[in-house]
């Protein structure tokens, strides 16, 4: 499975918004496993949306024939697009599927780690970070990504904003140390997406 990404800042909320319903129009695509995004809690008029797809070759087919068709609804409301897919490496808890209507809130981590620190990084997603994450009440499901460039994708799916900050507040820093996290990673950007209903494909 791979997962594609794309952030862009809305500078005409209402047409953007209209132009997202079209993407409805995603399913009956081969290969096509489910899209959801929102808003960025942290920076206003910041999108976030996620693409889910079961392999490279549907997505190819598909960027080569329907995308640019669906994509024109939403020509001229945005500005500072970018799009970067992530094949899905493992889960974080159990059993991750691209379903988002069980969740309010999407926390994202991407991170460009040093070539030298790969292993170790992933290794520590998977013995320290996935099991404290899988053991906070509020997390729901998640899974690990990578993309060429030493980059990856920490993506969770929570019941709440309350929850994750939760799990914030009182585990972040000691896992960090744990992992030894500032060792790893060379740059880390994330932000938390409040879910919109109505992008859900």
């Amino acid at each position: 499975m791979l997962v594609k990404w794309i952030r862009c800042t809305v500078v005409d909320r209402r047409g953007f918004e209209r132009g997202q319903r079209k993407w409805a129009g995603l399913w009956g695509e081969p290969g096509f496993r489910g899209q959801g995004g929102g808003w960025s809690r942290g920076r206003q008029g910041v999108a976030h949306v996620f693409a889910f797809w079961e392999s490279r070759a549907f997505y190819d087919s598909f960027m080569a024939r329907s995308h640019d068709r669906l994509a024109a609804a939403q020509s001229g409301t945005y500005k500072d697009l970018q799009a970067k897919i992530f094949d899905y490496r493992f889960d974080v808890k159990t059993g991750f599927e691209p379903r988002f209507t069980d969740v309010d809130v999407l926390r994202v981590a991407h991170c460009r780690v040093r070539e030298a620190r790969v292993d170790h990084f992933a290794l520590m997603q998977e013995k320290v970070w996935n099991p404290a994450m899988a053991g906070s009440p509020g997390m729901v499901r998640g899974f690990f990504g990578e993309a060429p460039g030493h980059e990856f994708l920490v993506f969770s799916m929570w019941l709440s904003a309350a929850e994750h900050g939760k799990y914030r507040a009182e585990r972040v820093e000691r896992l960090s140390l744990r992992a030894q996290t500032d060792a790893d990673i060379a740059a880390l950007a994330g932000d938390i997406v409040e879910l919109e209903p109505s992008w859900t494909v």
